[in-house]
C-alpha cells in the first residue's frame, strides 16, 4: 500500500499517468521540478486520502476537473510555475492556498490573495451568502437575549481562558501531523528525546533523528529552554513567521515541516537530509579529498542560489543570520548542498531587528554586529564570504582575514598557496572559476557593509564570463583579486 510518492526533480517528460488515480491510499504526491506537460488527469481527483499535492515547476496546462471538488482531505497544494488556468477546485485547500503556491500560471482564479476572483465562483458565493444571511438574522434575533444574559459570564470565562493559554499555549503548524498527535508521535519516536537519537547540538537547540512514519525519517530540533517572561506575548508573531518559513520552497534550503511550542517544550520538525555537515567534511582528510574542486564549486553555487532566493525571491525577504559550515549539509555524493537552521535565531527572539545578545556563530558574523546589534542581509553576505574562503582553503580563514585587515603585505599572498593543499592542483577548466569565486568572497568581506555586494550581484557575477585566464592562476595574488 503506497502512502507517499515523491518523484521530484527527475526530468520526467510527457503527461501525468492517469493510473496514479488507482493509488487510493496515497497521502502525498510530489511531481514537482520535472518537465511534465498536458492537463492534470481527472483521476487524481479520486484520491480521497491525498493530503499534500505538489505539481509545481512543470509545463502543465488546462483547467481542473470537477472531480477535484471532492478532495476534502487535501490540505496543501502547490501548482506554481505551470500554464494552468480557470477556477481552482472548490475545496478548503484552495480557499487557504497562498499566492506563492499558484504564482506564474496562465490564468488561475479563485479566493486567493493577489489572484483574481472567478465570476461564476463569485456569483455562487453571493447566492450562498444570501441564504446564510437569512438564517443568520433569524438566529441572531432568537439568540440576542440569551447573549445579553450570559455576556458578563462569558467575558470572565474568556479572560480566564486567555490567561490559561498564556501558561500552556500550544501552537501547531499545518504539516504531516496535527495537534496532540504531532507532539505525541515525536516524543514516542525519540523516546522522550533520548541521546541515542541525537545527531547534532547547536547554540539554539539539539537535533534528533526520528522515524515518525514507517521508513520515513525526520529531523527534530528541540529548542533550548528560554527564560523570557514575555515569551508568550509574541506567540502570534512567532506563529506567522514560522508559517513564512514553511512556505519557503527551494531545493537548497531544508524544508521546515512543522513546530510545537508551549511553556516547557519547543521543537521544530524538518525533513531529514542524508549526508554530513560541511564543517565535518572539511575536518576529515578523507572526506575533504572526495570534495574535489568541481564539487566545491557546486557547494558555493548552491549556497548562492539559496541566499539569493531568501533575500530577493520572496515578497518578505528573510535573513538567515547564522551562515556557517556547520549549517551547510552536503549530500553523500557531494552533488548538492542545503542550508539548515534557516532563520530560527531571528524568529525565536522577542525583537528580530535589535538584539540584546549575540546571534550567529563567532568567526562568521559580520564585524558591525558587535557594535550595532542589528542584522540584515549584508550580514549574511559577510558570512557567505567567510564560508566561501573556508571551502577554498579547507579550513576556517580566521588567520587570513585578520592578516588582510592588519598587514597590507598579506595582499601579496598567491591564491594558489591559499587553496586547500590536500587536493591536487585544479584543472584548467576549473581554475578560472576558482579565481572568480575567490574574488567574490573577498568582496563580501569588506568591513563596510555598504560596499559589500548583494546576493543578487553575487549570483550575476558567478554567471558572467570570468575576467581571468588560465595563465594568471600561478601568479595572481589576493591583492590583485581584491582590486579587479
Amino acid at each position: 500500500m503506497l502512502w507517499f510518492l515523491n518523484l521530484r526533480k527527475n526530468k520526467f517528460e510527457g503527461s501525468i499517468p492517469f493510473e496514479i488515480g488507482q493509488l487510493q491510499a496515497l497521502h502525498e504526491l510530489d511531481l514537482s521540478e520535472n518537465m511534465l506537460r498536458g492537463t492534470i488527469p481527472a483521476t487524481l481527483g479520486t484520491l480521497k486520502m491525498l493530503e499534500n499535492l505538489n505539481l509545481s515547476h512543470n509545463n502543465l496546462s488546462g483547467t481542473f476537473s470537477s472531480d477535484f471538488d471532492d478532495m476534502s482531505s487535501l490540505a496543501s497544494v502547490d501548482i506554481s510555475f505551470n500554464h494552468l488556468e480557470g477556477p481552482l477546485p472548490n475545496i478548503p485547500a484552495s480557499r487557504n492556498i497562498t499566492f506563492e503556491a499558484v504564482r506564474n500560471n496562465k490564468g488561475l482564479c479563485g479566493n486567493v490573495t493577489s489572484s483574481k476572483i472567478c465570476n461564476k465562483q463569485s456569483n455562487n458565493l453571493l447566492d450562498r451568502m444570501d441564504k446564510k444571511a437569512k438564517l443568520l438574522v433569524l438566529f441572531l434575533v432568537s439568540f440576542v437575549t440569551l447573549m445579553l444574559v450570559v455576556g458578563g459570564v462569558s467575558y470572565i470565562l474568556i479572560q480566564k481562558s486567555k490567561r490559561r493559554k498564556a501558561r500552556t499555549l500550544r501552537l501547531f503548524s499545518m504539516g504531516l501531523f496535527n495537534g496532540e498527535m504531532f507532539h505525541q508521535k515525536i516524543v514516542e519516536a525519540t523516546e522522550n528525546f533520548d541521546d541515542k537519537y541525537l545527531i547534532g547540538v547547536g547554540a539554539q537547540g539539539s537535533v534528533y533523528k526520528a522515524e515518525l512514519l514507517e521508513g520515513q525519517f525526520f529531523a527534530v530540533k528541540k529548542i533550548h529552554p528560554r527564560c523570557d517572561t514575555d515569551y508568550f506575548n509574541v506567540h502570534k508573531a512567532f506563529s506567522s513567521e514560522i508559517q513564512a518559513l514553511t512556505n519557503i520552497k527551494h531545493r537548497n534550503v531544508v524544508k521546515l515541516l512543522g513546530f510545537f511550542l508551549n511553556s516547557s517544550l519547543s521543537f521544530l520538525l524538518y525533513e531529514f537530509l542524508e549526508g554530513s555537515s560541511l564543517d565535518n567534511i572539511l575536518k576529515n582528510d578523507i572526506q575533504a579529498s572526495k570534495l574535489d574542486w568541481r564539487k566545491r564549486v557546486i557547494v558555493v553555487r548552491d549556497v548562492v542560489d539559496a541566499l539569493f532566493h531568501m533575500h530577493h525571491g520572496l515578497s518578505c525577504p528573510i535573513v538567515h543570520r547564522d551562515i556557517s559550515s556547520k549549517n551547510i549539509i552536503v549530500d553523500p555524493e557531494y552533488q548538492e548542498a542545503h542550508i539548515i537552521d534557516f532563520g530560527i535565531a531571528k524568529f525565536l527572539k522577542l525583537d528580530s531587528s535589535n538584539m540584546t545578545s549575540f546571534v550567529g556563530t563567532y568567526g562568521y558574523a559580520a564585524p558591525e554586529i558587535a557594535f550595532t546589534m542589528q542584522a540584515n542581509e549584508k550580514c549574511d553576505v559577510y558570512s557567505f564570504g567567510v564560508l566561501t574562503l573556508e571551502i577554498l582553503m579547507g579550513r576556517h580563514p580566521s588567520e587570513l582575514i585578520s592578516s588582510l585587515i592588519e598587514i597590507r603585505t598579506s595582499y601579496d599572498f598567491p591564491l594558489k598557496d591559499v587553496l586547500d593543499q590536500r587536493l591536487p592542483p585544479p584543472s584548467n577548466q576549473i581554475v578560472v572559476e576558482l579565481m572568480s569565486i575567490a574574488r567574490i568572497a573577498l568582496a563580501c568581506l569588506n568591513e563596510d557593509p555598504r560596499c559589500r555586494p548583494t546576493m543578487e550581484q553575487v549570483s550575476v557575477k558567478l554567471l558572467r564570463s570570468k575576467p581571468y585566464s588560465v595563465n594568471q592562476f600561478n601568479n595572481i595574488t589576493l591583492g590583485e583579486l581584491m582590486r579587479t
